[in-house]
């Protein structure tokens, strides 16, 4: 019966193949689809990588830095630093925002990195594939290579312009956004200080206040004034540990004592992957449902037609004492095949067309195994359709046709 399910397969080979193609270019479709799942992860866990902290200080209260917006006192990494078990306290600033050059302009996350080193200071990024690292204390970035930007550009945000003197690679967001790092105090200025316009505004209604205007207080009009031409805010604290320490115990420490909110390493990727991508996770679920149905349709379909189409060969094999079981195994031996031509065409598909799509699409071995699998079965129970229909095929038909 394998080969006559074969000859079957080559009298019709051309519907067959084509099916096979139009049901792989569906399993394509899923495969990237879990890719993109796939990438979103890895994009948030590549993200807590590249920061180079066990702790994340914030605001207290909130989910930032990456999840919600969070505003600490630049001073606070001193008291953080003085801390028990801390080795190293590094200010940053996170702000994803529309960055121009010369060409265009691309949505990136600008970093604020503290004053040192990869290595020497959290929030750098580890490694340069070009160029070199920020030397200078104004006016230099380093950008990753999704960005488009190469070296040498000059790119604007906010009020000033930037060369770009090095770039990196795998440096995004939990989105997905190409990271573009700035010195500490440009990225507070780009994100904290306001315009002079504003600041004019705000400046002639505190003026206009009476309650500014005390005598018995001299210089409090100017006080105020000054206060609000300051940008001394960053978003988070970033911290490492000395060997050996408890991460939970020093974020316990850090609570306790400066009325601030700490994630562990653990706390912030559950963040990230639990809430940040947790809609879109649902929303790619929701698709790969629906693809399933789909290419269990079409499959049902393509082997009820082909059983449909053999009706009278059907029932000359019954009519010679071919038994059911046999009959129904060439029917399941073609929705297989035809499950492998299009996992096999799907997957090709999905391999070289994964470069090409905006985000990063992650293809892992273990998707393509239960891909397969799913395959089967959902071809499988495709043909359960047209195998109850050929075993209700009254043998007379081979003669009364």
């Amino acid at each position: 019966m394998i080969s006559l399910a074969g000859r079957d397969i080559v009298h019709a080979w051309g519907k067959f193949v084509f099916t096979g193609i139009g049901l792989g270019l569906l399993i394509g479709v899923t495969l990237v689809m879990a890719g993109v799942y796939r990438g979103m992860v890895d994009d948030g866990r590549a993200l807590l990588d590249n920061s180079g902290a066990e702790l994340w200080v914030v605001q207290r209260g909130t989910l930032g830095p990456y999840a919600e917006s969070s505003s600490l006192y630049d001073d606070t990494y001193r008291a953080i630093r003085a801390m028990p078990g801390v080795a190293k306290a590094a200010n940053v600033t996170y702000l994803t925002m529309q960055v121009r050059d010369s060409r265009s302009d691309v949505r990136a996350m600008v970093v604020g990195i503290a004053p040192g080193g990869p290595g020497a200071t959290p929030g750098w990024p580890p490694y340069l594939v070009a160029g070199r690292h920020i030397t200078r204390s104004h006016y230099e970035a380093v950008a990753d290579v999704a960005s488009g930007l190469r070296l040498g550009d000059r790119l604007a945000i906010r009020r000033n312009s930037y060369t770009v003197v090095g770039l990196t690679r795998r440096m995004v967001s939990s989105s997905g956004d190409p990271m573009v790092f700035i010195p500490l105090k440009d990225a507070q200025e780009a994100q904290f200080l306001k315009d002079n316009d504003a600041l004019w505004q705000s400046r002639r209604r505190t003026g206009a206040n009476p309650a500014f205007d005390r005598p018995g207080v001299p210089g409090l009009l100017d006080a105020v004034n000054a206060a609000q031409s300051t940008n001394a805010f960053v978003n988070a604290v970033l911290v490492t540990l000395e060997p050996g320490r408890d991460p939970d115990e020093v974020a316990a420490a850090i609570r306790r004592w400066r009325r601030l909110t700490v994630y562990t390493r653990p706390q912030m990727e559950s963040i990230l992957v639990g809430k940040l991508i947790a809609t879109s996770a649902k929303q790619i679920g929701m698709f790969l449902v629906i693809l399933a149905i789909v290419s269990a349709a079409i499959v049902a379909f393509i082997i009820y037609t082909l059983t449909m189409d053999k009706i009278r060969e059907i029932a000359v094999l019954k009519l010679i004492g071919t038994r059911d079981r046999t009959i129904a195994g060439m029917i399941l031996q073609q929705a297989l095949a035809l499950g492998v031509i299009g996992f096999v065409v799907g997957k090709i598909t999905a391999t070289f067309s994964a470069p090409m799509f905006p985000k990063y699409v992650l293809l892992v071995p273990f998707d393509s195994v239960v891909g397969f699998f799913a395959v089967l079965v959902i071809c499988v129970v495709a043909s359960i359709a047209a195998i109850r229909m050929a075993l209700r095929v009254d043998p007379a038909e081979a003669i009364g046709g």
